[in-house]
């Protein structure tokens, strides 16, 4: 069956053309003809999908595909038993699984082959099952590849074509204008049968940058781009993207090669897989951040970075006045696409994305708070060759808690108030217009975990806990424990919320202009206008009043999370760190 490139030969041709010209001028038809016979071959192999981009029943799962363990049977097939065992297909529409293919470091993010499931964590059959109860999400680790990987090897033995897959630089050159995420060297030293060569390294020396600077590699990557939608991808996270093209003299972010990259993605998708949404990673600040929806060409979802850092700030200090503030000044994403809000996930929390947002100094207070908590600091090398804080290492649970440790703020909390002020966050997280999506270890209440840290040397294991299943079914049949407690409610905020047409990624948000530091006040809507939620969170230790009628009209009954109803007068009583969902009258 010879798939219909009828697609390709008009409109969206000319568009692919024109991006690979501005790429590589004379190689453009060249690298043309070969993408359409990518296209050409997966065409009639993808799947199809006609119902709408997303609606509020969309919720992603982040997880590892090894999250848990068991005898006798794969990784991936003891999640899929955990996942609908504990009827989580009810309320996850989606399950992220981080890499797992086969690698060398970074937890996945080192890709030795691409291609192929790590066989500790089971096969491709695998995965099939589990997107026959969800929809799946796949990285494109497209940055850098392992030291380990076949391409890298052939490089050091100086086959072709892998000689022009990785970028060899002098390493008397001056690169300290580069944007580092990380304080390594830039460059990593390697011998090859032609001598020691010099390679570009982002993120480690064994995760070694990809040259796109290169046609073949394009291509490259597009077969695996489009073999992914094959195996099932309903959303595809291009890792690292901001830092994919390499130009000397500057910084090496954001260039606009990259976003043509990212455009040139885009194009096939609505030519063969309109279904397929692709969701940018760039942990930088909002401005840079939101550049990757392009003018609705490029990506439909960017994460939404500083909600992270903002909100955790929010509930440590008590005070939510930075998050109300940048909540009231964020502009809704373009048509046809959406934010992806979280709090945690397999990386740390962001530090870059609350730059220009808070004072430097509340930054170093924050930090501290994290550090007070158990948690971890990663660094990043500036041009000046000094190092910053660019990522806080710590359970998203363990951040919200009480410290360990000298602090300005805290105080003694049992495991109620404990999960109480942790699901709030959550709520407020799963509130906001756009896609949410729940890291594995904030769904089952998993504090720090300071023995990885230390068996590792990792500070990203703090949050990448591994679990025997028994080991985890056990914990959560405490319902007294803290993460049982969280795991329950969790799931509860999970159910209401997918009932409620307001909280559609598109519909309609209003955030309050509120006198009280401590609260947080926003108001959702659904697109047809017939369901209004006002959102209202109390991050004080103490309990609080909110008088509803100085802000507003609209009369409210019930709060959807416990039932409870406004009184009359229209007054609200919030406990300590209580969130609630007061649905409209009418």
């Amino acid at each position: 069956m010879t798939w219909d490139t009828g697609k390709l030969d008009s409109e969206i041709l000319g568009r692919i053309r024109g991006r690979l010209q501005t790429l590589y001028g004379q190689l453009a038809d060249t690298s043309l003809a070969r993408i359409v016979q990518l296209v050409e071959y997966y065409g009639p192999r993808l799947p199809t999908r006609t119902q709408e981009n997303w609606d509020q029943r969309d919720i992603v799962l982040i997880t590892y595909g090894d999250q848990l363990h068991s005898g006798g049977q794969t990784s991936l097939k003891t999640l899929h038993e955990f996942l609908v065992g504990h009827r989580l297909d009810q309320v996850i529409g989606t399950v992220h699984l981080l890499p797992f293919f086969p690698y060398s470091s970074d937890d996945g993010f080192s890709v030795i082959d691409y291609r192929m499931v790590d066989p500790a964590l089971g096969n491709w059959g695998d995965v099939q099952v589990l997107g026959q109860r969800f929809d799946l999400m796949f990285d494109l680790v497209l940055n850098h590849t392992s030291s380990q990987s076949s391409w890298f090897q052939d490089y050091l033995a100086g086959k072709k074509p892998y000689t022009g897959y990785f970028i060899e630089m002098n390493h008397e050159v001056d690169v300290s204008g580069v944007t580092r995420p990380r304080s390594s060297p830039l460059l990593s030293k390697v011998e090859t049968n032609r001598g020691q060569r010099y390679v570009w390294t982002t993120f480690s020396a064994d995760q070694v940058d990809l040259n796109f600077a290169n046609p073949d590699v394009l291509v490259e990557m597009i077969d695996i781009f489009l073999s992914y939608i094959q195996h099932g991808a309903r959303i595809i996270r291009l890792d690292a993207i901001a830092y994919l093209w390499k130009q000397a003299g500057s910084d090496c972010m954001h260039l606009p090669q990259t976003h043509e990259v990212v455009k040139l993605l885009r194009d096939l998708l609505t030519a063969i897989a309109p279904h397929v949404l692709l969701l940018t990673e760039t942990n930088v600040p909002h401005a840079e951040n939101v550049s990757y929806f392009g003018n609705g060409d490029e990506a439909q979802m960017v994460y939404q970075f500083s909600l992270p850092p903002l909100l955790l700030d929010a509930m440590i200090r008590r005070d939510a006045r930075p998050l109300m503030q940048w909540l009231t000044a964020l502009r809704p994403a373009p048509a046809g696409s959406t934010f992806f809000n979280f709090t945690a996930s397999h990386d740390g929390v962001g530090v870059r994305p609350l730059e220009g947002l808070v004072s430097s100094e509340r930054i170093s207070r924050l930090v501290a708070e994290v550090r007070a908590r158990g948690g971890l600091v990663s660094y990043r090398r500036q041009a000046d060759g000094t190092d910053v804080p660019y990522e806080l290492n710590v359970s998203y649970v363990s951040a919200v808690g009480e410290p360990t440790s000298g602090s300005e703020s805290g105080s003694r909390l049992t495991n109620e108030d404990h999960a109480r002020r942790f699901l709030t966050s959550q709520g407020l997280m799963l509130s906001l217009r756009g896609i949410p999506a729940v890291y594995f270890h904030s769904l089952v209440g998993t504090a720090n975990d300071q023995d990885g840290v230390l068996r590792s040397g990792q500070p990203r294991r703090i949050n990448r806990r591994k679990f025997g299943i028994e080991e985890l079914d056990r914990q959560l049949a405490d319902r007294d424990s803290l993460q049982a407690r969280i795991f329950a409610g969790y799931r509860h905020l999970l159910q209401v919320r997918i009932e409620q047409p307001a909280f559609h990624p598109d519909g309609p948000q209003e955030i309050w202009q509120v006198e009280e530091h401590w609260l947080v006040a926003l108001l959702r809507t659904s697109i047809d206008g017939k369901q209004r939620i006002l959102v209202l969170a109390n991050l004080n230790t103490e309990p609080r009043q909110v008088d509803l009628s100085r802000h507003t009209r609209i009369q409210f009954g019930r709060d959807l999370l416990t039932g409870k109803c406004v009184e009359s007068a229209q007054r609200i009583d919030l406990d300590p760190g209580e969130l609630v969902w007061l649905e409209a009258k009418g």
